[in-house]
């Protein structure tokens, strides 16, 4: 895709930033731009996917809220944890979309662990249904952590 010279101009910005909370910053002005209509769909698409991975790099531990592929993916996960419950073709469901978004397992994982510790922190059951032992002993560490 061909940036226009705003988008470049984030482009440099996003790879010189060190910080999660001034790639939020970048993130937030795009969002804004692209609400004003000053950035077409695509291209702040585009940018908000490079904040994911400038993140990654940074701190992939953090969420960082950009319109990006990553963020749409995280907000399709907060709608089916939204019940405590993830069941197994809710994951089915989100394997679909993540093939299609290009989301890796490994970010689906960090997506998930990190909403999962959110929700729990917030004094919330959540309970992933598993059909593979390495997702029983994810379901059992949830579980001890709710105090089950």
């Amino acid at each position: 895709m061909r940036m226009t010279r705003v988008g470049r101009k984030y482009q440099r910005r996003i790879n010189r930033e060190m910080t999660i909370l001034g790639l939020q910053a970048i993130a937030n002005e795009i969002q804004s731009r692209y609400d004003s209509r000053e950035m077409t769909h695509a291209e702040a698409v585009s940018l908000g996917n490079q904040i994911q991975y400038r993140a990654d790099s940074v701190d992939g531990s953090q969420l960082v809220y950009a319109i990006s592929d990553r963020d749409a993916y995280r907000r399709l996960i907060e709608v089916y944890l939204d019940d405590g419950i993830l069941s197994r073709t809710e994951q089915i469901l989100l394997w679909d979309e993540r093939r299609k978004l290009g989301i890796s397992e490994d970010v689906h994982r960090r997506l998930l662990d990190a909403l999962v510790a959110r929700y729990i922190k917030q004094g919330r059951p959540v309970h992933v249904q598993s059909s593979t032992k390495r997702k029983v002993e994810r379901e059992e560490t949830v579980d001890q952590q709710e105090g089950g």
